[in-house]
């Protein structure tokens, strides 16, 4: 019986976390899954770990330095980034570091969470030099090769995928009404206050409307906690000012967006990735046109979608429904449509029978330049079918070249030193003095309290953000 691979995933959201974990499933069914957090604003909580729906251990939170020492000392077959760009970049360089020369390394894979609509070149620069860039559609994949190429750097790392959490089971419709809207709101999409609360009005205005219907506000954290983007005005808070209060068919929810899922008729969102996620599953889907269809909110990217609306449009009755081309240039395709099932490790026994799910609030294996597009034929039915194969074919290699990312100290001077010092790296990729602290020999009572300390530093930060920060702007505006 050949042994399990190991792989380990290093993540710095909740959101990457569940991406990264579930990229390995697809890449490598069979393996040994060890997760890390990246130390940083965005860790998320135990909370926000068990939510997103990734059935494994707590992952260890480390520095940046401290997972290039383990990955140094352990080894790994596949090595996840499921990172911001600059710390893909900080890893790659240290991975560079930790083998200059050809040798047996893990492979490295990297790739995006969702939607790619902002930040598109210093984004993909940042995470070239991994053995697998992974692109969630034909039409990102196309974008990052001309990226690549265009700057002159190898851009056989690009891989087309998919996003590896769609799946569930096909909607069935209940009729000619929508009797379950979910509005999967984001943490900083849009970002003012004035904005936020609109949108609010509108959801709770939609459900007065449509007494029949349930409105579920979906929501990614708690006050205090953060994902991968800020989140200075909660709708947690902006629901305590909705004028009459939300109605009693309106509610905010926490929960799995795949369960949310479940029991929706409809699916609301200015850009959030949910909305590719519902259409897969072919829910009714609607991309917010009311604040403009704008670079600024992403919601340009559905441009073609047949998904654009306002709320007005929403409130006369109107349930759009996904363009078949633009889904499948996205990546996207019906679940109902294709062989490649549920994402890997999910419960199917999870997407059954269609009933509400969410928690209220509460207390030939080609090397790493292997040529690009994918081939037509088995790719159709399985999106990770040439992302494994580019695996299997760098995993059987008696060694791997060193990592090489398009940003050095001659191509950028200036830049790529600030990027690695804020990783407590230096120039060359290896760590600073200090930088992984070593906890042997350490009593269980001082790791305690400095995780307390840790916490209690979170904590302060995210107050300043959420409470003090807004405080402050609005003072600024009188």
């Amino acid at each position: 019986m050949p042994e399990r691979k190991r792989v380990a995933v290093l993540a710095d959201s909740d959101t990457r976390w569940k991406w990264g974990a579930t990229t390995a499933r697809r890449l490598v069914p069979d393996h040994e899954l060890t997760g890390y957090l990246l130390r940083g604003r965005a860790t998320p909580t135990a909370r926000q770990l068990g939510e997103v729906g990734v059935r494994a251990g707590r992952p260890t939170e480390v520095t940046c330095a401290e997972f290039l020492a383990e990955i140094g000392r352990e080894h790994y077959d596949v090595v996840v980034l499921a990172l911001v760009g600059g710390a893909v970049q900080a890893v790659l360089h240290g991975a560079r570091a930790l083998w200059p020369a050809p040798a047996r390394r893990p492979v490295l894979v990297t790739g995006y969470v969702g939607v790619v609509y902002e930040k598109l070149a210093d984004g993909l620069l940042l995470r070239h030099g991994a053995d697998l860039v992974l692109a969630n559609s034909r039409h990102d994949a196309e974008r990052f090769r001309a990226v690549y190429e265009g700057v002159g750097a190898d851009a056989g790392a690009v891989t087309e995928t998919a996003l590896p959490f769609l799946g569930g089971a096909p909607y069935e419709p209940a009729g000619s009404r929508a009797h379950t809207v979910v509005f999967a709101v984001q943490p900083s999409v849009p970002d003012s206050r004035a904005d936020r609360a609109y949108l609010l009005e509108r959801a709770a205005g939609h459900a007065r409307k449509h007494p029949g219907r349930e409105v579920l506000i979906k929501l990614r954290s708690k006050p205090g906690e953060h994902t991968t983007h800020l989140e200075e005005q909660p709708y947690q808070r902006l629901a305590e000012r909705v004028r009459g209060g939300l109605p009693a068919n309106c509610r905010l929810v926490y929960g799995n967006m795949g369960e949310v899922l479940d029991g929706a008729d409809l699916l609301v969102t200015v850009s959030s990735t949910a909305a590719l996620e519902s259409l897969h599953r072919s829910i009714p889907t609607a991309v917010l046109t009311d604040l403009g269809i704008r670079e600024a909110l992403g919601n340009h990217h559905f441009l073609g979608s047949g998904c654009l609306a306002s709320w007005d449009q929403l409130d006369a009755g109107l349930l759009p429904e996904g363009d078949p081309v633009w889904l499948a240039a996205q990546g996207v395709r019906p679940a109902g449509a294709t062989s490649a099932g549920p994402a890997a490790g999910e419960d199917v026994a999870a997407h059954g029978p269609r009933t509400p799910g969410p928690s209220a609030p509460g207390p030939s294996a080609p090397g790493p330049s292997a040529p690009g597009p994918s081939a037509p034929g088995p790719h159709d039915h399985d999106p990770y079918a040439l992302a494994r194969a580019k695996v299997a074919g760098l995993l059987a290699a008696a060694r791997l070249p060193a990592p090489a990312p398009y940003y050095t100290l001659t191509t950028a001077p200036g830049y790529l030193p600030g990027i690695l010092a804020r990783h407590r790296l230096a120039p060359d990729g290896t760590p600073q003095p200090g930088a992984a602290r070593s906890e042997a020999g350490e009593s269980r009572l001082r790791r305690r309290l400095r995780t307390h300390l840790r916490e209690a530093a979170r904590g302060v930060y995210r107050h300043g953000v959420q409470r003090v920060a807004p405080l402050i702007r609005r003072l600024g505006e009188l």
